[in-house]
C-alpha cells in the first residue's frame, strides 16, 4: 500500500507527491545511475500527477538530447546551460514556476567553478528567483573581489562557490550581512584534496553565521536559499 502522496511509477520509482506541500519544493529527478526510459518515465508522471517546477539534475549529453526530443514541444523546455556546455552538472528545467521574488547573487572564486554555479543558478530560476552571476572574482586578486561586494546591491543572499582553499567565503562573509551560503568545489591542485581542503576551510570559517553544503553541491544550496526565500517572503509550509 501507498500513500496518496506517493505515485509509483512502473516498479522502479515511487515519486514524493507530498514534498512541494511539506517543502514547497517539489521532488527532483537525479539523473545519473538511471536509464533515459526511466527518466523520461518519471518525468511524464510528475508533469501529469505533482504540480510546480521540475527539474532532471546531473544530465549527460545523451539524456539532454532525449529530454529535448520527448518534451520540448510539450513544456516549459530549458537547459541551464546549453548543451554545448560539459555535462555533467548540467540542469535540465520541464517546468517553471514564480513563486518567489526574492534576489539572489551567486559569486564564484574561479571560471573552473561556474560548472556548480550553474546548477545553483538553474534551481533558484526555476523558482523565481532572479540571479546576478558574478564569476572570476577570487582572492588572489582581492581588488576583483572588494568590487564584486560593491555590486551586490539589495541581494537577499549570497551564495559562493569556490575550490581550492575556500577562502572567498571567509572574506564574503566578513564583508556583507546578507546570509552567505557557501558551496565548496573539487577545483583545485593536490593538496586541495578534490573539495575536502575547501569544505573544512569554509566549515572551520571564522566569520559567523557562514552556512556551507557538500562539495560541488549547487543544488544543495540552492534548495537552502529557497527556505530562506520563501521566509523572507512570509511563506511557511507544515
Amino acid at each position: 500500500m501507498h500513500s496518496e502522496k506517493t505515485l509509483p511509477v512502473g516498479d522502479f520509482a515511487l515519486v514524493d507527491g507530498g514534498r512541494r506541500g511539506r517543502i514547497g519544493q517539489s521532488e527532483a529527478i537525479y539523473a545519473p545511475g538511471k536509464t533515459v526510459s526511466e527518466v523520461v518515465g518519471i518525468a511524464s508522471s510528475m508533469l501529469a500527477r505533482v504540480e510546480g517546477a521540475l527539474l532532471v539534475t546531473r544530465v549527460n549529453d545523451e539524456l539532454a538530447q532525449a529530454l529535448v526530443a520527448h518534451f520540448g514541444d510539450e513544456a516549459d523546455f530549458s537547459l541551464e546551460p546549453d548543451l554545448t556546455v560539459a555535462s555533467p552538472y548540467r540542469t535540465v528545467t520541464l517546468r517553471r514556476e514564480c513563486s518567489l521574488e526574492q534576489h539572489c547573487s551567486i559569486l564564484t572564486a574561479g571560471t573552473s567553478d561556474l560548472r556548480v554555479a550553474w546548477e545553483c543558478r538553474a534551481v533558484l530560476r526555476a523558482y523565481g528567483v532572479s540571479v546576478d552571476l558574478i564569476s572570476d572574482v577570487g582572492v588572489a586578486g582581492l581588488e576583483r573581489t572588494l568590487d564584486a561586494v560593491d555590486q551586490l546591491g539589495e541581494t537577499d543572499i549570497v551564495i559562493v562557490v569556490a575550490g581550492m582553499e575556500g577562502a572567498l567565503a571567509s572574506v564574503i562573509g566578513g564583508l556583507v550581512s546578507q546570509p552567505v551560503i557557501a558551496v565548496p568545489t573539487s577545483t583545485g591542485y593536490g593538496s586541495s584534496f578534490d573539495g575536502i581542503t575547501a569544505l573544512l576551510a569554509m566549515s572551520a570559517s571564522c566569520a559567523q553565521g557562514v552556512s556551507v553544503v557538500g562539495i560541488d553541491n549547487g543544488f544543495g544550496a540552492a534548495s537552502a536559499a529557497l527556505r530562506i526565500c520563501r521566509s523572507l517572503q512570509g511563506v511557511r509550509h507544515r
